[in-house]
C-alpha cells in the first residue's frame, strides 16, 4: 500500500507502508547505526518519535525476544529505505513486518533516506506525520499540529508503575571455546556486591543487565519516586537512567534528585545525566537534530582518551550554565557538547552516552566498574 512522509515544514516524501496501516506523528529524527534496528524500536528513549534509520536495508535478521530493551515498541513510526521481508538468522522469531503489525506501528519504506537525513541536518529535528490514509496537505498539516518535543513529558508514559526487583536475564551471551573451557553459551555472572535502586525514566534491558554483570543487585523505582523513599531503601547507590522527552519538563525530579545529592553514591546515564544537570542548578537546551547513532566520538578531558560511543538523545547540558563545583568531564568532538559531568564534593557522576550500547560499541562499559568502585570507596 502506498504511504507518505510529510514534514512540518511541507516537505514531503512518498513510500510503500509496512506494519499497521493508518496515521501516526511526531517528531522525526534520524539513527546512524548499522544494525540494532530492534533496540532502536524497543527503546523507551524513543518515545513519541518517528525514527528513520540511514542504513540502507533494515530486517535482514528479523526480531527476536532476546535484543528487546523494553517490553514493547515505543516509536511512532519508522522511516527505511528498503525492508527486507525474509529475515536471515538463527535466532530470529519473526520478521519485523509482522512484529510492527503485532503492535500498530507504522512503517515506510522506499523512502530515500539520505536525502531526509541531509534535509533535517540542514533544518534540524521536526515533527512530521506518516499516512497510508491521508493526502499531502492532510499529512502535512497533521504534522504541523502535533505536539512539539520541547517542554514534552513521555517519561509519565514509559516508567514502571510499581517498584520491582530485576530479575532477568542478565549473563552476557558467548560462544563456547574449548581452547578455554568455556562451554553452553553465557558467562557466568558475579556475586552480588552492591545492591542499589534504579530509577526508571525509560530505563533499557541492557543498563540493567550490565548492573548485573557488575555485581549490583537492582530494585527499580517508578521515575516520581520521593527521596525519602529512596533514602528508607538504605541502597548503596542510585541510578539514574535514560528517557524521552524534554528534561526541562521533569521539575519535580529534578527536586528529589537534588534531594539526594551528598547522601548517596549517584550515576546518571543520558537524561539521568540532564535531570543531574537541573539538579546541580544548571539548564539544558534542544540540539538541532540531536545524537543518534554507534560512531559518536567522545573524549574525556581528564585522560585524553577518545572513545566511540551510541547515543540518542536530542538534548544537552549548558555548560556555562553550571556551578563551579560540577566539572564537566567529556565532550562530544563533533560539537562540542556536554558527554560527562561529575560532582567535585561528592560522589555523583554521569554520562551523555550509553555505555551499555545496545546497538553499539563497547569502548565505555567501565563505567559501570566506576560506579561499584565508587561504592565500595563509599561503604
Amino acid at each position: 500500500m502506498k504511504a507518505i512522509l510529510a514534514l512540518e515544514d511541507g516537505r514531503t516524501f512518498e513510500g510503500i507502508s509496512f506494519g499497521a496501516k493508518g496515521t501516526t506523528s511526531g517528531e522525526i529524527c534520524f539513527n546512524t547505526s548499522m544494525s540494532g534496528y530492534q533496540e532502536v524500536v524497543t527503546d523507551p528513549s524513543y518515545r513519541g518519535q518517528i525514527v528513520a534509520m540511514t542504513y540502507p536495508e533494515i530486517g535482514n535478521y528479523g526480531i527476536n525476544e532476546l535484543d528487546q530493551e523494553s517490553s514493547q515498541p515505543h516509536i511512532r513510526g519508522f522511516v527505511i529505505g528498503e525492508l527486507c521481508e525474509t529475515p536471515s538468522s538463527w535466532r530470529a522469531t519473526g520478521s519485523l513486518q509482522d512484529y510492527f503489525s503485532q503492535h500498530g506501528i507504522l512503517g515506510i519504506q522506499d523512502i530515500d533516506t539520505r536525502a531526509l537525513t541531509k534535509h533535517l541536518r540542514s533544518r534540524g529535528a521536526m515533527r512530521a506525520c506518516i499516512s497510508t490514509e491521508a493526502d499531502a496537505a492532510q499529512a502535512i498539516r497533521t504534522a504541523q499540529e502535533s505536539p512539539p518535543m520541547a517542554g514534552s513529558d513521555f517519561v509519565k508514559e514509559v516508567s514502571t508503575p510499581e517498584p520491582f526487583l530485576w530479575q532477568g536475564e542478565s549473563r552476557e551471551w558467548t560462544i563456547p571455546n574449548a581452547c578455554t573451557g568455556q562451554v553452553g553459551n553465557y558467562l557466568p555472572l558475579p556475586p552480588v556486591q552492591h545492591r542499589i535502586v534504579a530509577f526508571d525514566f525509560g530505563i533499557k534491558y541492557n543498563i540493567l543487565r550490565r548492573l548485573r554483570q557488575a555485581g549490583f543487585e537492582v530494585e527499580v523505582l517508578p521515575a516520581r519516586s520521593s527521596a525519602a523513599d529512596v533514602l528508607a531503601r538504605n541502597p548503596d547507590g542510585i541510578f539514574l537512567s535514560n528517557g524521552p522527552g524534554d528534561p526541562a519538563a521533569l521539575d519535580s525530579i529534578h527536586e528529589q534528585t537534588r534531594l539526594l545529592i551528598g547522601k548517596k553514591p549517584i550515576f546518571g546515564i543520558c537524561l539521568g545525566n540532564q535531570i543531574l544537570g537541573h539538579a546541580f542548578g544548571g539548564k539544558t537546551f534542544k540540539l538541532k537534530f540531536g545524537h543518534r547513532g554507534g560512531n559518536q566520538p567522545v573524549k574525556d578531558l581528564r585522560s585524553g582518551k577518545i572513545s566511540i560511543t551510541s547515543q540518542n538523545h536530542g538534548f544537552a547540558v549548558d555548560p556555562d550554565s553550571l556551578p563551579s563545583n560540577v566539572e564537566v568531564t567529556h565532550i562530544n568532538l563533533n560539537d562540542e557538547t556536554v558527554e560527562g559531568m561529575r560532582h567535585k564534593d561528592h560522589p555523583v557522576f554521569s554520562v551523555q552516552y550509553h555505555p551499555e550500547a545496545a546497538p553499539g560499541p563497547n569502548d565505555a562499559s567501565y563505567f559501570f566498574r566506576e560506579f561499584a568502585e565508587m561504592i565500595a570507596q563509599c561503604k
